[in-house]
């Protein structure tokens, strides 16, 4: 589904373990690289930023990213304030799912620097996947995103903050619409 591409998966905060799709989707393609952050418990911008900017750099094939939650917000902040034009021209898109609202109530206090988000129009195709339930963020915040960043939309309804407990399984519809990045 991605043979031409290296898919960077980007978890959020605690990292994405069994049963996550991400986890599901390292198993099931093998061009899907876990982004391995420092520190999975006290995540801090910077520090992210600089190890997504590593991975882009080592990736020999055009890059797709496969963000959840915090790991959209890395996305972000990569895209517009850590990496060079060249680190950009190899990303073909970005599948940005469960982006959650630093200043909500459940935005975990351990994570530092991740506010405010930036609000600048990506340099590359992406497109946001939300939920109606998601405790981390709402509908209204992430859809400022996706307007702000360029990004398409898509609602997945009630479910939850898109991750393991969320119940898709391989989530094929998910895995669709990141391979639609690869399709020029």
């Amino acid at each position: 589904m991605f043979s031409q591409q290296t898919v960077l998966v980007l978890a959020g905060y605690q990292n994405s373990l069994e049963g996550h799709w991400q986890t599901r989707w390292e198993a099931a393609y093998p061009q899907c690289v876990r982004v391995p952050m420092a520190d999975w418990d006290y995540p801090q911008r910077d520090a992210w930023c600089r190890t997504l900017d590593a991975s882009v750099a080592a990736a020999s094939k055009p890059v797709l990213f496969a963000a959840h939650s915090l790991g959209c917000l890395t996305v972000a902040f990569w895209a517009t304030q850590y990496a060079t034009p060249d680190a950009l021209a190899k990303v073909a898109g970005a599948l940005l799912v469960a982006v959650p609202d630093p200043a909500g109530p459940q935005f975990p206090q351990d994570a530092g620097g991740f506010a405010p988000v930036p609000l600048e129009k990506l340099p590359f195709r992406s497109t946001i996947v939300a939920s109606s339930d998601d405790p981390y963020g709402g509908l209204p915040f992430a859809r400022r995103c996706a307007d702000a960043w360029g990004s398409g939309w898509f609602e997945i309804g009630p479910r939850g903050h898109i991750n393991a407990d969320s119940g898709l399984g391989d989530w094929e519809e998910g895995a669709r619409l990141l391979a639609s990045f690869a399709q020029v």
